[in-house]
């Protein structure tokens, strides 16, 4: 016993182990992973770094390759000037300028003010270059700043010809230290000489960092060889001025845009300023940093470059974070993967053991669902035979479960189709779910209609099961569904037959209306004959109230013979066949008015036609519609002093065209609405507003032949509008 409970606790042990040193080698691959992914990211990052660095300082020194190209460019400008001078002892200022404009310096060397001409004249000889200034037709040349001085070095020349060049002409460079300087070296060396930064006289009060480049110009154009000769043969100096500013812009031509740029003029210990790019930027440190200096023309330039931001100088920077992001997520991805597989085993164990019990008590659930549900369902294999039948089917059946199991489906019904699925009468889905309603035969001899829904369902491994079938006994459904149609049947055979009942009595009503309107007029006549023969003939006989009489006799009469034209014009309207055009209705109702001013000429009355409006329908009845409208409108503002009738459309919530005629006349109370369109139904007595009481009757019956609708609004003593629509087509 002993022996075994220690092998027990060794297994204990060694499984407890296993868990144990997978964890640390998870964590050693952790480890490992990490360090290497530090390293590699550190080289890779450092070898960046000095490359990006290398870059820099190579585009530092192609901007100072640039500032010096671009000087020496302006050496040879000004040397064209001296050649100038070599050619022709001193040529004239139309000379100048001619060889300044086919320099083209404005397009060629926007930083360039111009190129110029000073003079090297003595005390002694100032007043002689004046009068021959004069004498030459230039004008009074005024040397300034005034003030004795033992050398002067007036500007003579200078283009092109702006304003800021004009009245720089006669300044005495001279006589300011900075320019004397360089002046003073160019012509003791006889070399091209810089000045340090000043104020040029172009700028003004402007605060601006200038520089001139100066060349000395000997007589003859030869270039003396020792000091003495060279000051007895100087003539002067040609210059160039230029903006330290625009000259190192267009020496970078757009290079480092984002990151500084400064130019100091050294002198001794001392450095001053010269130029210092913009930086949008200036609280982020910058990458990198360099500095070079510039010998030029006798000037010791120093160049100071601080690169951009290290994220823009070494952009390839990102990249190795996003490497060293994704190393460490493989790193910690290997870990947990690791760890993972530490677990697996016992999560695997876990997961079949509840996948057992979840399997057993789905086919718990299965098997309950089968046995105690209400409607009939079996199992088929694949040959469509009875593997397991619930009660509901057997009770549906009539049989017992034994005989059902190993039976053919297809054999418990009329007609038999070993086909069922798919090809028997009902219908499939998608999914394979078939549908359909057969005849049973039932065990004591009974005739049922099922409804039966077949679904493919998988069997177990190695059970030869294919699909499921539930069985409904729908008999007493269908023979519902029956009593229900042949009721319908009933029902639609007594409505044609109503239908026919009315069609007739509508042609016999409006037969009768027909006849009865002519079989009246024979009598009409007669007593409106008779009467006025009596009239004509024996009027003396009679008293004064015979005479009345049988002058309301005549008017009686007159006004039956009204009613049946309006009864037979009423029959027309239902009659008529309607012959649909194209109508505009505004021509129409201008029409109707017109007709109307010609019958009652005394009167005036304003009425608005509102233009365009179409419609298509029957062209009668429609002016029959208008007229009646118009005429009401016309007929009830007679008590008006100032009758306004208007015809116009808006267009209503459905998109529908809705007409209407408003008037101003008597109005109506809204409450007897209801008997406007009804046939001799009338408001007003006939002594105030004569009329039959058929006309909107009409216009109600026009507008719904046309498959429209009628509606009145009005108030008394202020008016009506009659509003309605003609669908049309």
């Amino acid at each position: 016993m002993s022996s075994i409970h220690s092998d027990d606790s060794a297994a204990a042990q060694l499984s407890g182990l296993v868990p144990r040193r997978s964890y640390l080698l998870a964590l050693l691959v952790l480890i490992g992973a990490l360090v290497l992914v530090f390293t590699t990211w550190t080289v890779a990052r450092d070898r960046e770094l000095r490359t990006a660095e290398s870059e820099f300082q190579v585009q530092t020194e192609v901007i100072t390759d640039l500032m010096r190209q671009r000087l020496i460019y302006y050496e040879l400008v000004a040397g064209g000037g001296v050649s100038l001078f070599a050619s022709v002892a001193r040529p004239t200022p139309q000379q100048w300028r001619a060889y300044v404009e086919g320099m083209n310096l404005s397009q060629r060397f926007s930083a360039m003010l111009g190129l110029g001409f000073g003079g090297y004249v003595r005390s002694s000889r100032l007043p002689d270059l004046q009068t021959e200034w004069r004498e030459s037709g230039y004008g009074l040349l005024e040397v300034r700043p005034r003030g004795v001085r033992r050398d002067y070095g007036p500007i003579l020349y200078l283009e092109p010809k702006t304003a800021a060049n004009v009245a720089a002409i006669g300044y005495d460079m001279y006589s300011e230290p900075t320019r004397a300087a360089a002046m003073l070296a160019a012509l003791e060396s006889g070399q091209p000489q810089l000045t340090g930064p000043l104020q040029l006289i172009q700028d003004g009060a402007e605060k601006q960092t200038g520089l001139v480049l100066y060349l000395p110009v000997y007589r003859g154009g030869d270039r003396p060889q020792s000091l003495d000769a060279r000051r007895s043969s100087m003539q002067g100096w040609v210059y160039v001025p230029f903006r330290m500013q625009r000259f190192a812009e267009n020496s970078m031509g757009g290079a480092f845009k984002d990151a500084r740029f400064r130019v100091y003029d050294v002198e001794g210990a001392r450095s001053t300023l010269l130029y210092a790019s913009p930086r949008g930027r200036d609280e982020v440190e910058s990458a990198f940093r360099h500095s070079t200096t510039l010998d030029v023309y006798g000037r010791r330039w120093r160049l100071e470059f601080e690169s951009s931001p290290q994220a823009q100088s070494a952009p390839r920077l990102a990249s190795l974070q996003n490497m060293l992001a994704l190393g460490l997520f493989a790193s910690l991805l290997l870990y947990a993967v690791a760890l993972t597989l530490a677990r697996t085993e016992a999560r695997a164990r876990k997961i079949a053991l509840r996948m057992t019990e979840d399997y057993r008590r789905s086919e718990t659930r299965f098997r309950s669902a089968m046995r105690y549900s209400a409607i009939g369902k079996a199992l088929l294999d694949s040959e469509g035979r009875i593997v397991e039948a619930n009660p509901a089917l057997v009770a549906i059946v009539g049989n017992n479960e034994a005989a059902l199991l190993g039976t053919r489906f297809d054999a418990l019904f009329d007609n038999e189709d070993h086909e069922l699925i798919g090809k028997a009468t009902g219908r499939t889905d998608t999914d394979g779910v078939h549908r359909a309603t057969r005849r049973l035969h039932r065990g004591d001899g009974l005739v049922r209609q099922v409804q039966l829904t077949y679904s493919p369902v998988p069997g177990n491994v190695g059970q030869d099961i294919t699909g499921l079938v539930q069985i409904e006994d729908v008999t007493e459904r269908l023979r519902a569904e029956a009593r229900v149609h042949a009721l319908n049947r009933t029902l639609e055979a007594r409505v044609a037959l109503r239908t026919r009942e009315l069609s007739v009595a509508n042609q016999e009503l409006e037969a009768f209306a027909y006849s009865v309107s002519h079989d009246l007029r024979a009598p009409l006549r007669a007593i409106e004959g008779f009467s006025r023969i009596l009239i004509e003939k024996h009027a003396a006989q009679l008293d004064d109230s015979g005479r009345d009489y049988l002058s309301r006799v005549r008017k009686a009469a007159g006004r039956m013979g009204e009613l049946i034209d309006a009864l037979l014009q009423m029959s027309r309207l239902a009659r008529s066949e309607l012959k649909f055009d194209r109508i505009d209705l505004s021509r129409m109702a201008g029409e109707i008015v017109e007709e109307l001013r010609t019958a009652d000429p005394q009167r005036s009355v304003e009425v608005e036609i509102e233009p365009g409006l179409t419609v298509v329908g029957d062209a009668p009845l429609l002016r029959n519609l208008l007229a009646n409208l118009l005429g009401n409108a016309w007929k009830f503002t007679r008590g008006q002093a100032q009758a306004r009738i208007a015809f116009g459309a808006t267009t209503n919530a459905q998109g529908l065209t809705e007409f209407h005629v408003r008037d101003n006349g008597a109005g109506f109370a809204q409450e007897y609405v209801g008997k406007l369109f009804r046939p001799f139904q009338r408001l007003h007595t006939d002594s105030d507003f004569p009329g039959h009481g058929i006309g909107l009757a009409s216009v109600k019956r026009i507008v719904e032949r046309h498959g429209g609708s009628i509606r009145a609004e009005g108030v008394e003593g202020k008016g009506a509008t009659f509003t309605f629509t003609l669908p049309g087509e």
